[in-house]
C-alpha cells in the first residue's frame, strides 16, 4: 500500500506535470557586462521617502553578487547607508558627484541624471 502513494507524498506535490524540479533551468542568465560597457545613472530622489533623499544608482547589468560588493564599497567610502532593490543601488543622501568619481574610477560609465 506505501509503495502506490510514494510519488504523492514526495516533497508535498499531489501532481506534477513535468516529474523532476529544474527550477534552476528555467532561470534566465543576466548578462554580466564589464564595468565599460555599463551606462549609469545617478540621480538623487525623494519620492516616496517621506522627504529623505537617497542617490539611486540605475542602469546595471550584472549578477546580484556584484551590485552587493560594489553597494558594500559605495557605502563605505560615502560613510552612509544603502541598499540594492530593483537592480539599483540606493545610498542614503545626497552624494551625486561623489559617487560619480568613485563609480568612473573603478571603470563604469557614469553620469547625473536629473536635476
Amino acid at each position: 500500500m506505501s509503495s502506490s502513494n510514494s510519488k504523492s507524498s514526495d516533497k508535498g506535490f499531489v501532481y506534477r506535470e513535468f516529474g523532476n524540479d529544474n527550477s534552476a533551468a528555467t532561470e534566465r542568465p543576466i548578462p554580466e557586462l564589464p564595468p565599460q560597457q555599463q551606462n549609469l545613472k545617478v540621480q538623487a530622489s525623494r519620492k516616496g521617502r517621506k522627504g529623505k533623499t537617497v542617490t539611486v544608482i540605475s542602469g546595471f547589468q550584472g549578477k546580484a553578487e556584484t551590485l552587493d560588493n560594489l553597494v558594500k564599497q559605495l557605502k563605505t567610502q560615502c560613510g552612509t547607508g544603502g541598499t540594492v532593490k530593483d537592480n539599483e543601488i540606493e545610498i542614503q543622501g545626497e552624494h551625486k558627484q561623489k559617487i560619480v568619481e568613485i563609480l568612473i574610477k573603478l571603470g563604469y560609465k557614469a553620469k547625473i541624471s536629473g536635476g
